[in-house]
Parts: structure tokens; C-alpha cells; sequence
């Protein structure tokens, strides 16, 4: 029996990989700033991955609805914000070749981010999802949203390590006007300096209001964050937004969440809504540098050859159906989050192994190449 220690060896000595994305996931930003290279990755599709299937396992896919209350005073507003598992509502659907139409729920088939129209206890609920894992620093986060068109909402797709580390695409359904084609996205690094603005980032050199080229409220589209170790790029459906540099950019690694809330503060997400407003997520791709040591050494032991063909993965853009976690012949130590099986209703973790066609196919070349 071979081990796959001798495996590996082969592989460098002949100068291929044994499987696809081995030394990583790349994307190219622009002339002139070259190719980054990210370690990991975590992929979540929403239209199949019930979140919220009942499973004890706190974080069992990557994801954790949250549960906490923010009293008015610290919501900076009138009402406070009451984020409730209940308002996380995952409405999927069960054929996984298909990623459009109907959720088994009604209406636009992904993850449900709900905020409540009523005022309870003088708090408005709302929804948040977080990773369960700081581990998230360089990276290309994306996301597949579409936004409600119900005014009184703040929905938000954000990197976050605390109130002056974190990194915001937010979403203002009062800021909407259809009748001229109005759609803005505010882009935000909250930073030292926001925080001496009182939290105010519109005083800084960190923040952007930017206008959209098309509906958000009225399909998908997939909003970007492009962490960098000296800038953060916003995209939309692979446009360049806006870029930052300089002290707001973070310095630690951090989680992703996505959320959906209301205050009523008059400055920011006004509201309450007047009825009960849902954002869908489709999807959520980050490709990224985990910070964890057990994660660089995996990375270390499988990446043998990045100059070999495959070992290192262009991440497409703006692809809503692609996912590397569905494909054949992947790295072995990447975890990813999807369906147990083709049309299969529920979901499990999946650790990317060695298979025995593969062991075999390996075996083949490499005999047949050193003539064992």
C-alpha cells in the first residue's frame, strides 16, 4: 500500500497535484497590483443549506443565528434592536441543481433575514447571522443579496473584530426612489477615527455613498469586499465601487455576518417599517488567509507545487452557481458547508478527502510515468 506521504512526493517529483486548488484560490484586482492568493475557503449556498434545521451543533454549518438585545441608548436610537433566531428563516429548495424559483416557503428561495413592522417592549426585531470563527483576515468575501423594497431597514453584509475594526456594505431601504432610478450602497471602514466622529464614519475619508446601476430590491446581485493587506476594494456584480486605504483598514482577523435591523433613527435606517420587511441571501463565497495555526499548517503540508498546473484556483466572478465545494477532484483539508447529496433536502459539513478513484487515477500516473 502507498501512503499519502509517497503520494505527495511523487506529485512534487514530477510536478503535478494530486488534486485541484492545493496551494490556494486567486484573484487578479487590476493592472499593475499582480495576482493575491488566499489560503482557504468557506462556501455557504443558501438556497440548499437549511441554517436553520433544528441540529444542536451551535455553528454546525459555519453559521450561527444570533441572539442578543441592544437597548436604545446603545442602538443610537428611539426603539432597540432585538435580534431573535426566530427572524432567520431558511427557505430552500430541494432539487440542488436548481438555484431559481420558489423556496419550499413561497418567495424568493434563500436565507431570510426578517425585521418586524411591531414594536415590542420598545424594541424592533431583527436578524443576524455570524461565522462562529474569527478566523477571517485578507480575503474576497462576496455575498448574493437582494434587498427589501420595504422602507425603514438597515441590511448589511460586513467583516467585523469590534467597533473600530470592521468593514460595512449597508443598505438604506429609505434611501430608494424608483421613480428616478435612486439606489445607493453606503460602503464603511468604522475606524479609530468613526469612533471619535461618535461613530459617525460620513466624517471620515471612510465611508462612500455610491449609487447603484441597477434595482437592489429587485433581484439578486453579488456585493464584494476585497480585504487586502493595504486597501479594501467594495464591488457589485464585479464593478469596482469604491477603494480604501490608510488607518481604517483593519489589522486583525475577524468573522463575516449579514444582518437586518431598524432602530428608527432618523440619520440611518428611520423606520420602524411598516410592515414586515425580508433581505434574501443566496449565497455567501469568501476566499481567505485563515489566522488559526492548525489551518496554515494543513496549507503547508498540502501546498508541495504552486507553480503546478491546478494547484492554485482562479475564483470566477460573479458566478452564482459555482461553487469549488461541488467539484470533483478538490484539495483534500478544505472544509465546506453544502447538501449531503444531489436533490437531497438536508445539509452536513463535508471535509474534502482523498476518494478511491482518485487514490487510484494517482497511483496510475505516477506508475506509469516512473514505471513502477
Amino acid at each position: 500500500m502507498i501512503s499519502l506521504r509517497a503520494l505527495t512526493s511523487f506529485s512534487i517529483f514530477l510536478g503535478f497535484v494530486l488534486a485541484d486548488c492545493e496551494c490556494g484560490y486567486s484573484i487578479a484586482t487590476g493592472p499593475g497590483d499582480g495576482e493575491y492568493i488566499f489560503t482557504d475557503l468557506l462556501e455557504s449556498d443558501f438556497i440548499h443549506l437549511d441554517l436553520t434545521d433544528g441540529t444542536p451543533a451551535y455553528g454546525k454549518y459555519g453559521w450561527a443565528p444570533q441572539e442578543f438585545d441592544m437597548s436604545s441608548e446603545v442602538a443610537r436610537g428611539p426603539y432597540g434592536e432585538a435580534f431573535t433566531p426566530q427572524n432567520v428563516i431558511s427557505n430552500n429548495i430541494a432539487d440542488a441543481q436548481t438555484f431559481e424559483g420558489p423556496g419550499s416557503k413561497g418567495g424568493d428561495a434563500g436565507l431570510h433575514l426578517v425585521v418586524d413592522s411591531e414594536i415590542h417592549d420598545g424594541m424592533v426585531a431583527g436578524a443576524d447571522i455570524a461565522t462562529t470563527v474569527p478566523q477571517y483576515y485578507h480575503g474576497t468575501f462576496r455575498a448574493g443579496i437582494k434587498v427589501t423594497d420595504v422602507p425603514g431597514t438597515c441590511g448589511a453584509f460586513f467583516w467585523y473584530m469590534n467597533d473600530t475594526q470592521e468593514i460595512d456594505i449597508e443598505f438604506l431601504s429609505s434611501q430608494f426612489d424608483k421613480s428616478n432610478n435612486t439606489f445607493p450602497v453606503n460602503l464603511v471602514l468604522q475606524s479609530k477615527e468613526s469612533r471619535d466622529a461618535g461613530f459617525d464614519a460620513s466624517k471620515t475619508d471612510s465611508f462612500r455613498k455610491v449609487n447603484l446601476p441597477f434595482d437592489p430590491t429587485a433581484d439578486f446581485h453579488e456585493y464584494r469586499i476585497d480585504f487586502l493587506p493595504d486597501r479594501v476594494r467594495f464591488y457589485a456584480d464585479a464593478s469596482l465601487l469604491a477603494e480604501m486605504n490608510g488607518t481604517g483598514v483593519p489589522s486583525t482577523p475577524g468573522n463575516l455576518q449579514l444582518s437586518h435591523w431598524s432602530n428608527g433613527n432618523t440619520g440611518w435606517s428611520q423606520g420602524p417599517p411598516a410592515r414586515n420587511a425580508t433581505t434574501t441571501v443566496s449565497y455567501v463565497k469568501a476566499y481567505f488567509n485563515s489566522s488559526l495555526d492548525a489551518r496554515q499548517h494543513d496549507y503547508r503540508v498540502r501546498c508541495k507545487n504552486p507553480e503546478a498546473p491546478r494547484a492554485v484556483c482562479a475564483v470566477p466572478d460573479n458566478n452564482a452557481t459555482f461553487f469549488f465545494s461541488n467539484m470533483r477532484n478538490m484539495t483534500m483539508n478544505q472544509t465546506a458547508y453544502r447538501q449531503d447529496g444531489v436533490g437531497s433536502s438536508g445539509a452536513g459539513q463535508t471535509t474534502q478527502e482523498w476518494s478511491l478513484p482518485l487514490l487510484a487515477a494517482a497511483l496510475g500516473a505516477c506508475a506509469w510515468v516512473i514505471g513502477l
